[in-house]
């Protein structure tokens, strides 16, 4: 759904942002979705549909700031009736300073965009198999900070996010921080390493415990219509319980360009088990004008570390972007 058609309008911006800004832009974007999908041969293939609209304004003040401001009217997806809010964010970027982001709902920590950074037609290799567990992606998307830098040195980007959460059930902080570099002079590479931890997290009995540190690397290299790529992550708990480690490839192949396949495997090695859980999954992707077939098939041997627990999984996906 990247590929949105963008109606601009034209209007002033004192009444739209809470900066001075001499005019803005507002566009509008959406697409919508009907898949079917089953997560375990054993259950019933399901159907649902995906839509929303995505509303921004945009301006620049005086100063040299670019302000977006965004709003995602996302249908209901449980299947109830009507729809909601869903994403919100105010952005704020500087051509020599860099960009923050205040996500209110929706945002993504540094650990949460690198979580799977393998190359893929359609979905990651351990996703839509029910009970499947993965180690990275820590954080919250709601109330976050986050700052990405300028390029610091020809094709290398920092990146910090932070988000704290206050309730009477639980109250956390959580921080991240990551690199992306794409070396000049080995065209095609990109390399990554983000790290994050929970500074608090009460147990229920009121007293602290320590959080789980994360952390992952991965190194991909595109060459012509083919992209390949592996990754590596682990996480670091108070017990030998919660020491996990995980490691994936993958492979894509651009047929022609309407035409995309994938494959990937990922393996976790779960320290509260002795069985490693090893997933494999095949993707695919059409796309013909706006609208886009896709589909992923999906395997999983001892799904959550259960020894014996074997599972496949798969979805089907008719997507328009308009």
């Amino acid at each position: 759904m990247n590929n949105f058609k963008k109606i601009g309008l034209s209007a002033l911006a004192g009444s739209l942002v809470a900066v001075s800004a001499n005019a803005a832009e507002i566009t509008m974007s959406g697409g919508a979705s009907v898949a079917i999908t089953s997560g375990d041969e054993t259950g019933k293939s399901t159907y649902y549909q995906n839509d929303s609209i995505t509303f921004k304004v945009s301006g620049e003040t005086d100063g040299g700031l670019s302000i977006t401001t965004s709003l995602e009217l996302d249908g209901d997806a449980s299947g109830g009736a009507g729809g909601d809010f869903d994403s919100q964010s105010l952005t704020i970027g500087h051509d020599t300073m860099g960009t923050v982001i205040f996500s209110a709902h929706g945002g993504s920590t540094v650990m949460g965009g690198f979580d799977d950074m393998m190359p893929t037609a359609y979905e990651e290799s351990f996703a839509l198999v029910t009970g499947n567990v993965v180690i990275n992606g820590a954080g919250t998307g709601n109330d976050l900070w986050r700052y990405n830098s300028p390029e610091l040195l020809p094709g290398l980007t920092a990146h910090v996010a932070y988000s704290s959460q206050n309730t009477t059930a639980n109250a956390n902080a959580y921080t991240d921080m990551g690199v992306k570099y794409t070396p000049d002079m080995v065209e095609g590479v990109t390399v990554g390493y983000a790290q994050g931890s929970v500074d608090e997290v009460p147990a229920a009995n009121g007293t602290q415990v320590t959080g789980i540190d994360e952390s992952t690397m991965f190194i991909t290299y595109a060459t012509g219509p083919i992209t390949v790529g592996y990754q590596s992550s682990e996480a670091d708990g108070p017990t030998a319980t919660q020491d996990d480690e995980s490691t994936s490839w993958a492979i894509s192949y651009a047929v022609t360009d309407d035409l995309s396949v994938s494959y990937g495997e990922h393996t976790l090695d779960l320290g509260s088990s002795t069985s490693d859980q090893e997933s494999e999954g095949f993707s695919a992707s059409y796309t013909m004008g706006g609208t886009s077939i896709k589909a992923a098939f999906n395997e999983t041997v001892s799904v959550g570390g259960v020894n014996g627990t074997d599972r496949e999984g798969y979805e089907i996906a008719l997507v328009f972007a308009f």
